[in-house]
């Protein structure tokens, strides 16, 4: 099974949502995707605190959030019995009343709903519908069959595509960003400033370079995930252990705030020369 990709659809779709404030706190994933990276994702892009597209990857929520180790993140399991037991639900709906430790929302995820008996799911049910507005929910069935119709019901559905797993994973890096990945990976002084140059004068477009350094942003925060142990898409794998191999985490950092900051800059009627010029010269200072 491929791992959840911030290029599948539901990504784009909880990304969207997250943007506009509108993500809902009970998510349904169903279909042969991973469910629990999706989840994983969202939860993220619930607790994030970074500036611009969320889940941004970087900032200290997301991190820990993608680490697995955010005190506001809990994964619902019951390791002593073949179902979640009652009980362990119970409990979660009266944790679910105590604010959040540290980040913006209480998250639960359900990895299998298909560990939930039809009275763990009517004791939900309340929560989910009533529950204080800090609390979400994110449950994960390939087949939706197995929630009941009035908890699904309460749920925005995501459908996720199944993966190949015959094939290569996501998409390929556009050759502009791989090109700027292979430029700061290297670490040589000026080359930022060179490519910069360079695409100014093939009268880049604002749209090209938005493309440009979303995709940059992407291998560099797969970089970093792999950091944390993370195996990144075997489409982008080389150029990921690349970027990972030769900086530093604090670079890897620094870099995608850099390209979520000047990313931004696209939105506003502001040429690529002058973004490629400002991207560059901030680009330097940090290798």
């Amino acid at each position: 099974m491929a791992p959840f990709s911030p290029a599948d659809p539901a990504a784009v779709r909880i990304r969207e949502a997250a943007a506009r404030g509108t993500l809902s706190h009970a998510l349904l994933f169903t279909g042969s995707g991973d469910l629990a990276g999706a989840a994983q994702y969202t939860a993220a892009a619930l607790e994030c605190r970074g500036e611009g597209a969320k889940p941004c990857g970087v900032c200290p929520a997301c991190r820990k959030v993608l680490a697995g180790i955010h005190p506001d993140v809990a994964t619902v399991r019951d390791e002593a019995h073949k179902n979640i037991a009652v009980d362990v639900v119970r409990s979660l709906r009266a944790d679910a009343y105590i604010r959040p430790n540290e980040g913006r929302r209480k998250v639960y995820i359900f990895p299998d709903c298909g560990l939930l008996t039809e009275q763990d799911q009517n004791v939900l049910l309340k929560i989910v519908e009533e529950g204080p507005p800090y609390a979400a929910f994110l449950f994960c069935a390939e087949n939706a069959a197995v929630v009941l119709q009035t908890l699904r019901s309460r749920c925005v559905e995501l459908k996720l595509r199944p993966g190949a797993p015959d094939s290569a994973d996501g998409e390929p890096l556009p050759e502009a960003a791989e090109n700027l990945c292979r430029v700061l990976g290297s670490k040589k002084r000026g080359a930022a400033a060179e490519l910069a140059v360079r695409l100014e004068k093939k009268r880049m477009t604002r749209e090209d370079l938005s493309a440009m350094l979303e995709g940059c942003r992407e291998a560099f925060s797969a970089a970093l995930l792999s950091l944390y142990g993370q195996q990144p898409e075997e489409i982008r794998r080389e150029t990921v252990s690349f970027l990972a191999k030769n900086l530093t985490k604090s670079q890897i950092v620094r870099t995608i705030e850099l390209l979520q900051k000047y990313r931004g800059e696209c939105a506003y009627n502001v040429g690529p020369g002058h973004v490629l010029g400002a991207l560059a010269v901030e680009l330097e200072d940090i290798f």
